[in-house]
């Protein structure tokens, strides 16, 4: 990643130029120098391009004088087009375009310095990515970019509104991380060693092993790892923002409480899933990778609230000891469940989770997040996670953030008719309902678990994963989620 940095405008010697154009004008004063340091060719070389700065339109000109390598010029659009959503957007689509030379300066000295900011912050979510296992990787295809500076008017307020967008992208890196590690790398011990890290943040960690969980009862999660030789693991994660904020007074809010899926690599046991495709079944974990990142994002930016962040870790794997279809486990909250299907394992991790979390810390509210069903990418394809939820002003406190950031969010329902899916004649309920509405049934399962407190559900199987470049999301693990929950956590339960 290329160090970003923010400075008076001056024109660059060398490199690459960035011009943010609005509509049917020009970029300000660089532009002009740009202009006479080519001997008036780029309104001309411009025009010739037929760019008029229509919002997100680009064009490119090469070695255009003036010792520039070249001359990128980014389309701005109408001045209500100028939101910080769009400059991020425009950031993420600058940086393929300068990634390939050592120095770039950006003129942003029409924009304010939040606006500036945003599209540093852009550059930075874009130019995310995972290289460590390549070994003959051609130099011309690996980013050069060293430097990239953005030229403001105000500098030193840039830099300042940057620096906590910067800590979410780090919890987004992180996050990105997690889900990309192969899972003969990424298990559940090293997972939980990996969450340990975040207590250079400020984060209170703590790992519960086997031992542990078997004592308190977590029969449903340990059920879902007993057919794995990797040890499972609950880690507990503690950002006290707000405590510290009071200096010693105690906060007066109950925390806000986050739950992750954590199922580093599924099979789906005895109910094995076909050998096409299973290889993506390593970021069955992006659940617990989002939460782990919103924790670093929560902790890097000194948030100010009070949040527990919950993982719960293991391995689906079919074996002499795995789970049967048709066992019974006794969940952490004493309720029964028939395992019809072993492959609906992410729900038995939840189950036993939740009811922990809400019954150790009392939260405000719980959000889990989880690649949960193949139903919802049915549903909705890869472009909104399903919500679940029974409290509506959290379900529009959080369909507002995910608007904010771009996670799009599409409320579903529950109900009475869909949670007799899932009643057993020999259990509390069995942990699947058929084919009709599965991404529903599931829901209604892990509602059974949340003991009435204010929860949502967000199943990001159709989301956690980018199938093609977007503005800020290179191709690859998304981090869907990080972003959407620090906003829901800025906008709402801070200050």
């Amino acid at each position: 990643m290329a160090d970003i940095a923010f400075v008076k405008p001056a024109l660059p010697r060398h490199g690459a130029l960035v011009l943010l154009v609005p509509e049917g004008g020009e970029g300000g004063s660089l532009h002009a120098a740009a202009a006479t340091a080519t001997d008036g060719r780029l309104p001309k070389a411009l025009e010739a391009a037929g760019f008029k700065g229509r919002k997100g339109q680009s064009a490119v000109l090469w070695a255009p004088g003036g010792g520039l390598s070249k001359i990128v010029a980014l389309g701005l659009g109408k001045p209500e087009e100028v939101t910080p959503e769009a400059l991020e957007n425009l950031g993420g689509t600058a940086w393929p375009l300068v990634a390939a030379e050592r120095e770039a300066v950006v003129a942003a000295e029409a924009l304010a310095p939040g606006l500036a900011a945003r599209f540093g912050s852009g550059l930075k979510l874009r130019s995310y990515r995972f290289g460590k296992y390549r070994t003959k990787e051609k130099e011309e295809d690996k980013p050069k970019a060293e430097r990239i500076a953005i030229a403001t008017s105000d500098a030193a307020k840039a830099k300042a509104e940057f620096a906590p967008l910067s800590a979410i992208a780090d919890g987004v890196f992180l996050a990105r991380d997690l889900v990309s590690e192969p899972p003969n790398v990424l298990f559940p011990a090293e997972m939980a060693e990996r969450c340990k890290t975040l207590e250079k943040l400020g984060v209170e960690v703590e790992v519960l092993g086997p031992k542990e969980m078997k004592k308190l009862g977590f029969g449903a999660l340990l059920g879902v790892a007993q057919g794995s030789a990797q040890e499972p693991r609950v880690v507990v994660m503690k950002w006290l923002g707000a405590s510290k904020a009071a200096r010693g007074k105690k906060a007066s809010a109950r925390p806000l409480c986050f739950v992750g899926k954590g199922v580093t690599f599924d099979t789906g046991g005895i109910s094995i899933k076909p050998a096409g495709g299973m290889e993506e079944m390593k970021f069955d974990m992006a659940g617990a990778g989002t939460v782990i990142g919103l924790m670093a994002a929560l902790a890097g930016r000194r948030a100010k609230a009070d949040v527990i962040g919950l993982v719960g870790l293991v391995e689906n794997m079919p074996s002499g000891t795995a789970q049967r279809p048709g066992d019974v486990v006794t969940s952490y909250s004493g309720q029964t469940i028939e395992v019809i299907n072993t492959d609906a394992e992410g729900r038995l991790v939840l189950a036993d989770v939740l009811w922990y979390a809400q019954e150790k810390y009392d939260p405000r509210f719980m959000v889990d997040l989880a690649t949960l069903t193949g139903a919802i990418i049915i549903a909705l394809g890869h472009e909104h996670a399903g919500l679940f939820t029974n409290d509506d002003g959290l379900a529009a406190k959080l369909e507002a953030a995910g608007k904010a950031t771009g996670e799009g969010l599409w409320r579903m329902p529950l109900g009475d008719a869909y949670d007799k899916q899932i009643k057993s004649d020999i259990a509390d309920m069995k942990n699947v309902g058929g084919r009709p509405g599965g991404s529903i049934t599931a829901a209604q399962f892990i509602q059974r678990f949340v003991n009435g407190k204010p929860w949502a559900h967000l199943d990001i199987a159709g989301t956690a994963w980018a199938y093609k470049d977007t503005p800020i999301t290179p191709k690859g693990a998304s981090a869907f989620g990080v972003r959407l929950l620090d906003r829901l956590v800025a906008d709402q339960y801070e200050g």
